[in-house]
């Protein structure tokens, strides 16, 4: 087998700017040269000499003309050929620069040899003129090129979703028609009675836009089997829908930092397809991603809400993203989200406190009564303190609070004098068994308040059951979580099944499937073109890094890999991020390296086995073992597969595996791949078991 190579691409979100058109060549031979010249006093006109300019765009020992005759000469020409002039690509817009290069030249008023200088001269500046004008146009055709190609690609993506939306719509129509014509013929064949077929459809009709959920595969079951289906489902209590108003501080793609803004557009995605109603409350923040907000408009009216002891204006806007219903809050005399950043301000306690104290004045004012509150992180755990201390008895008495925790690590920490901004009592809250700081007793901490007061706590966790997660993801909130064990529950992130699916992928050069696997193999050699791979290497090692990562396991994934036979020249950094090639590295790897398995939403795991790549840890311990003492107590049956299958398995067992046994391996990750990994699956029961439980509170 060939050495593999490995492609380590950037997590880092920055513009990616499309290859530039051909620069155009001057249309005149007289443009072939330029004329620099300068005034001075005029004595007899040296030898002419010519400079040459570095490709660099540096002087180096050929920049400076080489003066022959006597010191005392002061003048002569510079000629540079146009071929000679540096020409470079900006990394933005590739605009040609033209560097002439810069010397203390000197001319006589006269003729030398035949040689009209004005002339000359004249025959410059228009040159000069010329190449300005070319590279006014140059730019403007550029700024063309990428404004097409950024529509095109938006163009694509609306299409894509579209016929997305269509396809599902008509399956859904389709399931639900076809379930009635089958209890017809049912009922016709004698197998259901006339009473039973009329309450069999009677519950179809009122559960419409459920069915998809509940039944699958109708066309190629018995009517036996369906017919026992139907009736558990006549049996089944019906459940009201649920509405859920999500209070956050990111959505994807509107305003993405890390975990939080995919879980809010996974889960709520989720939740609107079951038919239950799902709205999210943001901040407008000044670079907010408006383009893929739909109907987008500025409420007329404004409204206000308590802060500091005054009330503020706030203006409101409205629109619908991923299918879900949007609220954005914008404050009117204070400017708290016109920044560049989402968070790390001084005053993030303010600006966040603020705004979840406008987010429940208006739901008030606005009337809605929902059935939970979903808060998340510090940025709006506020929301429980204020609810139950001011808000509970304006019309919501049935409105409950879940809290959802990313990770425990920011907490926030104030004086709690701070409190009374929003409107709370600092001397009723800053106590042990609320909001006082378990370690600093002086301050308040936000995070631990939002614990206290919310009727349920989620951590999300994809490996760890959940007294493993209090007493491993604590950082200090130990005690207030074991105080507080029974309302929490542990809960893992999905898959975006639309964005990341090999089978739809619309920045794959060619799609596959568990069914069809050869696209893969397609993807692969595009992989190794694009980033200059030996076409010789059969095995492709990939791996996204951010900040975060785990560099030392990166260190010694390389070493292993130089090890086994890798060339330094298989071993390939791309540092700037490129959404499309992000996916091609997910394609077109057979191994993928994550961080950890204890990563909360485990999403680089789990893409890399839904695109048929194994994902390996590559945090090695200094005694050679793998961490494997919480196999036993997998959270969830998805970490219970992956721990499993890839808990104990290092780089090196990986590459053998391919190796050694190709047909085992090839089977192992098709398996792995027809895995149910969306939010409509076992994440989306854990969410719904949540949110049943403090409805009936």
């Amino acid at each position: 087998m060939e050495a593999p190579g490995l492609v380590v691409g950037s997590a880092l979100r920055a513009a990616q700017l499309p290859p530039p058109p051909p620069l155009p060549r001057s249309p005149r031979g007289a443009a072939d040269r330029l004329l620099i010249f300068s005034r001075e006093p005029r004595p007899r006109l040296a030898p002419l000499t010519r400079c040459y300019c570095s490709r660099e765009g540096k002087g180096n020992a050929r920049s400076k003309p080489h003066r022959e005759g006597s010191n005392s000469v002061r003048e002569w020409l510079i000629f540079v050929s146009l071929s000679r002039l540096n020409v470079k690509a900006n990394n933005d817009q590739r605009i040609m620069n033209l560097e002439l290069m810069s010397q203390e030249t000197y001319l006589a008023d006269e003729r030398h040899e035949g040689v009209d200088i004005w002339e000359l001269f004249s025959e410059a500046q228009r040159n000069i003129l010329h190449l300005n004008k070319q590279r006014l146009v140059a730019m403007e055709e550029l700024k063309k090129l990428q404004d097409e190609n950024k529509s095109l690609l938006q163009d694509i993506e609306v299409l894509e979703t579209e016929r997305q939306g269509f396809s599902i719509e008509i399956a859904e129509s389709s399931r639900f028609s076809e379930l009635l014509l089958r209890i017809d013929t049912m009922t016709i064949s004698g197998m259901v009675g006339m009473t039973e077929a009329s309450d069999l459809r009677k519950k179809v009709i009122d559960n419409r836009y459920m069915i998809h959920s509940i039944f699958s595969d109708i066309h190629h079951k018995q009517d036996t089997e369906l017919l026992s289906e139907l009736r558990l489902f006549l049996r089944k209590p019906a459940e009201k829908p649920l509405h859920v108003v999500h209070i956050c501080s990111e959505m994807d793609p509107i305003t993405s930092r890390g975990s939080l803004a995919t879980y809010v557009t996974g889960l709520s995605s989720a939740l609107q397809r079951k038919g239950n109603l799902v709205e999210v409350i943001l901040p407008k923040y000044a670079g907010i991603n408006e383009d893929v907000i739909h109907f987008l408009r500025k409420a007329e009216a404004d409204y206000e809400s308590y802060y500091g002891g005054c009330w503020h204006k706030n203006r409101i806007w409205t629109g619908i993203s991923s299918g879900v219903s949007l609220t954005l809050i914008e404050p009117v005399q204070l400017s708290y989200f016109d920044r560049d950043m989402l968070r790390g301000y001084p005053d993030d306690f303010e600006r966040f406190s603020y705004f979840s104290r406008a987010s429940l004045d208006y739901i008030v004012k606005s009337g809605k009564q929902p059935d939970v509150l979903h808060v998340h992180n510090w940025e709006t755990a506020i929301v429980g303190p204020l609810f139950w201390d001011i808000f509970a008895h304006q019309g919501l008495g049935n409105t409950r609070i879940l809290l959802t925790c990313q990770d425990l690590t920011s907490q926030c920490l104030e004086v709690p004098n701070m409190l009374e901004l929003c409107g709370l009592d600092p001397h009723k809250l800053h106590r042990p068994d609320r909001l006082q700081d378990n370690s600093e007793t002086n301050l308040v901490n936000v995070l631990k308040g939002g614990i206290v007061y919310s009727n349920k706590v989620l951590l999300m966790s994809s490996t760890l059951p959940r007294d493993m997660a209090i007493q491993g993801l604590g950082h200090g909130l130990e005690a207030t979580l074991t105080t507080h064990k029974e309302k929490v529950l542990v809960a893992s992130h999905g898959l975006d099944g639309e964005l990341w699916d090999p089978s739809k992928d619309i920045y794959l050069p060619q799609r596959y499937s568990p069914n069809d696997i050869e696209g893969k193999s397609f993807c692969r050699k595009t992989l190794k073109r694009r980033v200059g791979l030996h076409s010789g290497s059969s095995v492709v090692v990939g791996c996204i890094c951010n900040g975060d990562s785990n560099t030392d396991g990166l260190r010694e994934a390389v070493r292993v890999a130089l090890h086994g036979g890798a060339q330094g020249d298989r071993v390939m950094f791309v540092e700037i991020y490129d959404e499309a090639l992000e996916h091609l590295i997910f394609a077109g790897s057979d191994i993928f390296l994550c961080s950890s398995f204890y990563d909360p939403s485990l999403q680089i795991a789990i893409r890399a086995i839904k695109y048929g790549s194994a994902p390996v840890q590559i945090n090695f311990p200094s005694n050679g073992s793998r961490q494997t003492e919480w196999h036993d107590y997998p959270s969830t049956a998805l970490s219970q597969y992956i721990i499993s299958t890839y808990g104990d398995m290092s780089l090196s067992q990986a590459l053998d595996g391919i190796k050694n046994n190709p047909s085992q391996w090839d089977w192992r990750i098709k398996d792995a791949m027809s895995k149910v990994l969306s939010w409509d699956a076992e994440c989306y029961d854990l969410h719904w078991e949540a949110y049943s439980v403090i409805r009936k509170l």
